[in-house]
């Protein structure tokens, strides 16, 4: 079996988080705000190089719901009402591993823009 395959998937009471574990012991706590502004949609990512936005305002987005999608992966849904990222284990355990890197990066985008985390706008 892969190391790539969560043990437990659980939300926090207050929604705001997801501690993803996998099989050989490695724990992540994710924000909902990280996994709803890096997203895999093709609403977040596009659909080819060059297309993906940055999604602002999310600082206090909630996950509302989780549902597996065949056996590599998790549906979740946030409070913002979207909805279309499929989490595979994989992107969840990148997520884990990277996250502050990639966090980062997306503060720093939303500066470049001149968009912040506490107001949602349009995307771009």
């Amino acid at each position: 079996m892969s190391d790539i395959w969560p043990s437990e998937l659980r939300v926090s009471k207050d929604r705001q988080r997801l501690v993803v574990t996998f099989v050989d012991g490695q724990s992540f706590d994710l924000s909902a705000e990280l996994l709803r502004v890096l997203s895999p949609s093709a609403e977040v990512q596009g659909h080819g190089p060059g297309q993906k936005v940055t999604v602002p305002g999310k600082r206090n987005v909630a996950i509302i719901s989780m549902m597996p999608t065949g056996n590599y992966a998790v549906r979740i849904g946030f409070d913002d009402m979207h909805d279309t990222g499929i989490y595979t284990w994989t992107y969840l355990r990148e997520l884990g591993e990277r996250g502050d890197e990639l966090f980062s990066a997306y503060e720093d985008e939303l500066r470049e823009k001149g968009m912040s985390r506490d107001t949602a706008e349009k995307p771009r």
